[in-house]
């Protein structure tokens, strides 16, 4: 019986696939940069209508399965692509793993089973070179990335290496073009600069003198705003004096907590004369042309509190008021003097 070339190819087929996945070996190694996809591609493999299905394991549990037409994976990180190829999304550190494929034909017998170990690295930052003229030294140092290897370039010429995330060279002949190249397993990054200690010289001493010049202008102002102050305060305290003295002289009032001591009445310190008990005689007032206006006795003011207290003791006796003449008698005797 005679089998169509098709089928001859893919019996051929199956027979070096069982040859090469009779034994497992060593697992191969693949790297993959953290936060990126990675495939897991299989070598010396391409899909036949006589393959039946593709399943992926890691650590003996299935995460993606291709048979037919249908395809099942464990969760959106995983998915199978059409070529039997593993894709992972998104790769975590917990992703590093061993994971295993076994292809089966249609007759359900395992054709290949090959294992790959996943290996996860974080990408290399750019380079950052710097140096110090007075130590004559250059340094290449990278922040970020798993296990960088840094290199170091002069003219394109190799200088050193490092296994760190920081180099440092020292050289003995300045020249102005160096290079500095960080990789790992997953990334790559290189940066070059022209080395100048002249301008750098040159920058530290404007830096200085830009602070000098800073330091002084600002002791500057401050001397002035002291000075300025202190005349404004001897003006102020000059003004105060000289009206306090103009106030003295033209007599001004008087501060309100100094009093003027209070009038002493004449009559309360003198007192009067005891009365005499001899009898007195009426006498007799003349009368003017014009209408008598009588006049009236103003009230004393009460005695202040230094009074009462001069006054004390036994009260003085009252003096004695004369009565007036009756106004008929006054004018008889007007009329008989005329007489």
């Amino acid at each position: 019986m005679s089998l169509p070339y098709k089928s001859l190819a893919s019996f051929f087929l199956l027979f070096s696939f069982s040859t090469k996945g009779s034994t497992l070996g060593e697992p191969r190694v693949l790297w993959g940069a953290l936060g990126r996809d990675v495939n897991l591609d299989i070598p010396n493999f391409q899909m036949s209508d006589v393959i039946n299905e593709v399943r992926w394991e890691a650590e003996g549990r299935r995460v993606a399965q291709l048979k037919g037409k249908n395809q099942y994976r464990l969760n959106q990180t995983y998915e199978i692509l059409p070529n039997g190829t593993l894709k992972i999304k998104h790769l975590e550190r917990s992703l590093h793993n061993i994971y295993k494929v076994i292809i089966y034909n249609t007759s359900g017998t395992s054709v290949l089973d090959k294992e790959f170990h996943l290996r996860i690295q974080e990408m290399v930052s750019k380079p950052q070179i710097s140096w110090d003229c007075s130590n004559k030294t250059l340094t290449c140092e990278v922040v970020n990335g798993t296990n960088p290897k840094l290199n170091l370039y002069q003219h394109g010429k190799y200088l050193m290496k490092g296994s760190g995330k920081i180099i440092t060279y020292r050289w003995k002949k300045l020249t102005e073009a160096f290079s500095c190249t960080a990789s790992n397993e997953v990334s790559e990054e290189s940066d070059a600069v022209a080395v100048s200690c002249s301008g750098k010289r040159m920058n530290l001493f404007l830096i200085a003198g830009f602070c000098v010049g800073g330091g002084l202008l600002a002791l500057s102002v401050a001397l002035i705003i002291c000075y300025t102050y202190k005349r404004k305060m001897r003006n102020g305290e000059g003004l105060e004096i000289s009206t306090r003295r103009i106030t003295t002289e033209e007599g001004g009032p008087k501060p309100s907590h100094i009093q003027a001591p209070p009038a002493q009445n004449p009559s309360a310190s003198h007192p009067p004369p005891p009365p005499s008990h001899r009898p007195q005689a009426p006498c007799h007032r003349p009368l003017t042309p014009a209408h008598h206006v009588p006049q009236r006795h103003q009230k004393r003011p009460p005695p202040s509190g230094t009074q009462v207290r001069q006054q004390k003791g036994p009260p003085l006796p009252k003096p004695r008021v004369q009565p007036k003449p009756p106004r008929g008698a006054a004018e008889n005797s007007l009329s008989a003097a005329s007489n």
